[in-house]
Parts: C-alpha cells; sequence; structure tokens
C-alpha cells in the first residue's frame, strides 16, 4: 500500500500529497490550520451500496481515503444504507428508483469486502447513516429541512436544469443532500470526499455543521475517472469499466488497452507509484521509451492490488503469450447443449458467456473480433452442428473450448 516518506509528514508535504489528483479543495488554509494541530482529523467518505461490484473510478475517491490513513488520520468510511434508499439525484435527468432494504443490505456486504482491498480494516471505522437517520424521526427530518430554502436547493446545476425544462423532481430528493449533510454533524467530520458531481451535498454538509456549531468541514473533490473509451466517465452500464473483483488477467489486460494518454491519467489517480517516479517515466517515453513499458508496470501493480503479485505476474505472462498468438492453456471448457440443431453462432457466444448478449456477439463478428480454431469468424449467419467441438476467441482476452452437445 502507499508508504510515505517518514512518520510524521509536516503540513505542507501532507498538503502535496492530499492534493495530487484532486479537483478542488476547500478550504486549504482551514485545512492546514486543521492539520496543525496535530490532532487525528476526522476523514469522511459516503458511499451509497446502489451496486453490488465496485470499479476502478470507484476507487480513485477510496484511494486518497487511503491517503489521509497513511498520514495517520481517522478513516470514517460511511455507508448510505438509509440515503440510498432515497436515491442521489446527483447528475441525474430524471428520479432515481430507490432500492430497496433488502438490495442495500446486500450490497452494503459486497462494499465492506471490497474497500478492505484498498483501506486497513484495522485502522478504518464502517459506519451507516442509518444509525442516526432513523433516530431522527419525523420532527427531527423536519427540523433538518427548516434549515434550507428551496432557492439554495435549485441553485444545485442538476436541479435546476430539470426545474427550467420542465421536467418533475420529487420532494424527497431534495431530502437527499441534506441527509447526506447532516451525516457529517452526526459524525463531527473534519474532511469530507467525494467526486465533483458531490460538492453541491458536500458544501450542505458544511453549512449543516456551521448551522450546529460545529468546525466546518473541508471538502476534498476528485475528478469522475474516464472509462477504458477515454470519453465518458468509467460505467458499468457504459460497459467501459474495470471492476476490482474481476480476475487479474482480465484487469490487467483491459488495463493494456487505454490509449497512452489515458495511461497517464490512470496512473496519476490509480497508482501509488510516487508522483516524482511518474514524471521519470515521462521523460523517458519522451527520450524514445515505448510506453508500453510503463503500461505494463501500471497493469501490473493494480492487478496485484486486488489479487496477488503471483497473480499479476501470470497475468501479464498470459497476456505477451496471447500477444504472440499462443492460446491460453487452462481456457474454460463449455457444453452447450443443442437438441440436435445447430445452433447460430451469435447464440454461442452468449450462451458460452463470451458476450454479454446476442448485440454484442453481432457487433463483435462485424468488427473481425471473433475467432475460432484461429481463424476469424466473417459471417453473422454461422451455425454450428452438433458435435462441433472448437475454441472460440472473442477480443485479446477471452477464450473458451465449446462442445456442441
Amino acid at each position: 500500500m502507499l508508504a510515505v516518506s517518514r512518520p510524521n509528514p509536516g503540513v505542507e508535504e501532507q498538503l502535496a500529497l492530499i492534493k495530487r489528483g484532486a479537483d478542488e479543495l476547500l478550504v486549504e488554509s482551514e485545512l492546514a490550520d486543521k492539520i496543525r494541530t496535530g490532532r487525528q482529523l476526522k476523514v469522511k467518505l459516503g458511499m451509497d451500496p446502489t451496486a453490488p461490484d465496485l470499479h476502478l473510478g470507484h476507487t480513485v475517491v477510496i484511494n486518497k481515503l487511503r491517503q489521509f490513513q497513511d498520514l495517520g488520520h481517522h478513516v470514517q468510511f460511511l455507508i448510505g444504507d438509509f440515503t440510498g434508499m432515497i436515491g442521489d439525484p446527483s447528475g441525474r435527468n430524471a428520479t432515481r428508483p430507490p432500492l430497496t432494504r433488502e438490495q442495500i443490505e446486500a450490497n452494503a456486504a459486497t462494499y465492506r469486502e471490497q474497500v478492505f482491498k484498498i483501506l486497513d480494516p484495522d485502522k478504518t471505522e464502517v459506519m451507516f447513516n442509518s444509525t442516526w437517520c432513523n433516530a431522527l424521526g419525523a420532527a427531527g427530518m423536519i427540523k433538518v429541512a427548516s434549515s434550507w430554502t428551496v432557492a439554495r436547493m435549485l441553485e444545485r446545476d442538476d436541479f435546476s436544469k430539470r426545474f427550467r425544462g420542465n421536467q418533475p423532481i420529487a420532494i424527497h430528493e431534495f431530502l437527499y443532500p441534506l441527509m447526506q449533510g447532516y451525516d457529517s454533524v452526526a459524525m463531527k467530520s473534519d474532511v469530507e470526499l467525494g467526486g465533483t458531481d458531490q460538492k453541491f451535498n458536500l458544501l450542505v454538509g458544511r453549512e449543516l455543521q456551521r448551522h450546529h456549531g460545529q468546525s466546518p468541514q473541508c471538502i476534498l473533490t476528485m475528478p469522475l475517472l474516464e472509462g477504458l473509451d477515454g470519453v465518458n466517465k468509467m460505467s458499468k452500464s457504459l460497459g467501459n469499466y474495470i471492476g476490482i473483483t474481476e480476475p487479474a488477467a482480465e484487469i490487467f489486460g483491459k488495463l493494456m488497452s487505454i490509449s497512452d494518454d489515458l495511461m497517464w491519467r490512470y496512473l496519476e489517480l490509480l497508482s501509488f507509484e510516487s508522483m516524482p517516479t511518474i514524471r521519470g517515466w515521462k521523460q523517458e517515453v519522451e527520450g524514445g521509451r515505448n510506453p508500453r513499458d510503463i503500461k505494463v508496470l501500471l497493469a501490473k501493480e493494480i492487478a496485484a492490488r486486488f489479487h496477488t503479485k503471483a497473480d499479476a505476474e501470470r497475468a501479464h505472462a498470459e497476456f505477451e503469450s496471447r500477444s504472440k498468438g499462443v492460446m491460453p492453456e487452462d481456457m474454460a471448457e463449455i457444453s452447450l447443449p443443442s437438441g440436435g440443431k445447430a445452433i447460430p453462432i451469435a447464440q454461442v457466444l452468449k450462451q458460452a458467456g463470451l458476450t454479454a448478449s446476442t448485440s454484442e456477439a453481432l457487433r463483435m463478428i462485424e468488427q473481425g473480433g471473433v475467432r475460432m480454431d484461429g481463424e476469424r469468424v466473417g459471417e453473422r449467419e454461422m451455425v454450428l452442428a452438433a458435435g462441433t467441438v472448437a475454441v472460440i476467441q472473442v477480443g485479446k482476452r477471452k477464450f473458451a473450448r465449446v462442445s456442441i452437445t
């Protein structure tokens, strides 16, 4: 994990590490004063368990939380089991469907397991905002709501756009930033982290703390990581993501697929290498070194973080073998019952788990990304008869030996 050069780094050294890759720090002078007190700061990160799996985009801010942890500060990882049932309206142009209690609890369990691949579990306080939000009751929530106005709520960009566009805004959506802000009051946080899309919510927390006579928290916003396409933010729904629970070979291969320009942004936001080291690599590339060498270092580091160093080395070896046209030895063996009828190739790819859908299968065939026994599949109408056994490859990393029974 990330290391610091000495046990008690000074204020400037801490601020330099904290600001690495950050979008905005509000207010830097206030954070410097908090650090100078020498006390352990309470550093908060809240995440609603809206999906069962985390991807590298989520880890940008979790990595920053780990940096605070390594600087000796007290980490508060908040699972928004109450706010998750409201639904965060940030960046939305329509009301988000609320999750059920069962969905929240299932996702929260996986969040705890996954964040400890980055955070030190012995130094992390895991909290649930239902603890104090349920205790507030109706009277308490009305009191919190009375501290904010509709006019101020409409200062929020996504709300104002929906209001101007005559798109509906449900009353309960106004409660979300208020309850997230109240979390900071209940936790007495000194610093709160979040993505750039969370700035309004984080500022609400700062104002509510001031309203309750507390020293207002400082705010550190982190950029939203672009996905594999280098354009849109990383998202499972867009298919441009790298999940932290994916196999090491999948993580490695996906990272090797990013552009050379995007590689430097990933290094700044995801790598635990020092910035002087990364700047040195950049100078080497400008001097003629192959950027692929640096990409391998990044891919091995990230694969090892979420698996093991040995897994990362194996993933590297497999990747190099595939690049040379060598098929992996441990590919999946899949039998597909046909009922005596031939199966269209797109259905074979979907049923074998090599693509998520038949439409994706057809798209991969059209793009020349499907091979059978080493030969490119060029016809969408191809069918596999009963008794066929073939090694099918989709893209550079997915292989399976498929039998049509």
